[in-house]
């Protein structure tokens, strides 16, 4: 069964940092692209970063470009973002997805696994 387990979130004050992490198990995940959405109270889920199954072209949001950074490491079946600069509209819930493809997508629904996710709370 394919398992994707989200740690690293918890609260923060503005201008902070937070580097998540997503160990994926069950199967070998070095060819698929993976990627990060989250979702804040009320609103709709939304992309945030996704990588490529190469590491190369990672694909950020506008609104985290330059501030947060996606890395994977395929030995380790791992994925991660380091959010650096965080802000309170950072706050939300980020969940680890999986996309049985080698190319990244921005809608969720192309995903076929996710994670439970892991809150990210920044005061200000």
């Amino acid at each position: 069964q394919v398992q994707l387990v989200e740690s690293g979130g918890g609260l923060v004050q503005a201008g902070g940092s937070l580097r998540l992490s997503c160990a994926a198990s069950g199967r070998t995940f070095n060819t698929y692209a993976m990627g990060w959405f989250r979702q804040a109270p009320g609103k709709q889920r939304e992309f945030v970063a996704g990588i490529s199954w190469s590491g190369s072209r990672p694909s950020y949001a506008d609104s985290v470009q330059g501030r947060f950074t996606v890395s994977r490491d395929n030995a380790k079946n791992t994925l991660y973002l380091q959010m650096n600069s965080l802000k309170p509209e950072d706050t939300a819930v980020y969940y680890c997805a999986v996309r049985r493809s080698y190319v990244v997508t921005r809608l969720d629904a192309d995903y076929d696994y996710w994670g439970q996710g892991t809150q990210v709370t920044v005061s200000s």
